[in-house]
């Protein structure tokens, strides 16, 4: 009795350890694929390539906080969620930053998200971006920080007709239309106020269009 006791525990004792080793140090339960999704502008070969998983690594341990933070210093990503996909797949689902003004640097364009962060660096400007001027561009500046929510804020058809904004301060953001005419918004409050009201005046010729306070509007 004793014996087959025995027999009973070496032989769970063996097939524990093999589990083990099949699933924390064996090839057969390695990284075979990796599975990007969620990129539109980031090619999927950069985003495996700073995951930095050797291919058969062992799946179960895979850090998938680390992996996480390298993917991440791409500084084009918001987010990113790694995941094992059992048998031998590396999911990473990402979300891409998405520019919503341009700020010039020397003869370069940096284009800049919601929350200030620089996306990216190019040779020019898009032209669907407007372009923002501000004395320090950063997500801390608060001058920045308003002008970008004001630019967030606007209907797609008014943001069209800007061609520039600049924030001198939280309160003192104005544009220039493509045709040359200037807003003067003030600060980032009541932005659906504001574009209602100057949506409704720009058919009206002026040089100028004061919505700094939309319930007294002026032109010039």
């Amino acid at each position: 009795m004793k014996a087959r006791q025995a027999f009973v525990a070496l032989l769970t004792a063996g097939v524990v350890g093999s589990t083990v080793w099949l699933v924390f140090f064996s090839p057969v339960l390695g990284v075979r694929s990796v599975e990007i999704v969620g990129n539109l502008t980031v090619p999927a070969d950069q985003i495996e390539k700073q995951a930095g998983v050797a291919p058969l690594h062992p799946l179960a341990t895979v850090d998938l906080g680390e992996v996480e933070g390298r993917v991440l210093a791409i500084r084009r990503l918001a987010s990113a969620r790694v995941e094992r996909a059992w048998p031998s797949t590396l999911k990473i689902e990402v979300v891409e930053r998405q520019p919503v003004a341009v700020v010039p640097v020397g003869d370069k364009a940096a284009l800049i998200d919601r929350k200030g962060v620089v996306t990216e660096v190019r040779p020019s400007a898009p032209p669907e971006l407007p372009v923002l001027r501000v004395d320090r561009p950063g997500p801390g500046d608060p001058a920045t920080v308003a002008a970008i929510k004001v630019i967030g804020g606007l209907p797609e058809a008014l943001l069209m007709k800007i061609d520039e904004v600049r924030a001198t301060s939280p309160e003192g953001i104005s544009f220039r239309l493509t045709n040359g005419r200037t807003v003067i918004w003030g600060g980032a409050d009541r932005g659906e106020d504001k574009a209602r009201v100057l949506e409704a005046l720009l058919p009206r010729t002026a040089r100028v269009y004061d919505v700094s306070s939309p319930d007294v509007v002026s032109m010039k």
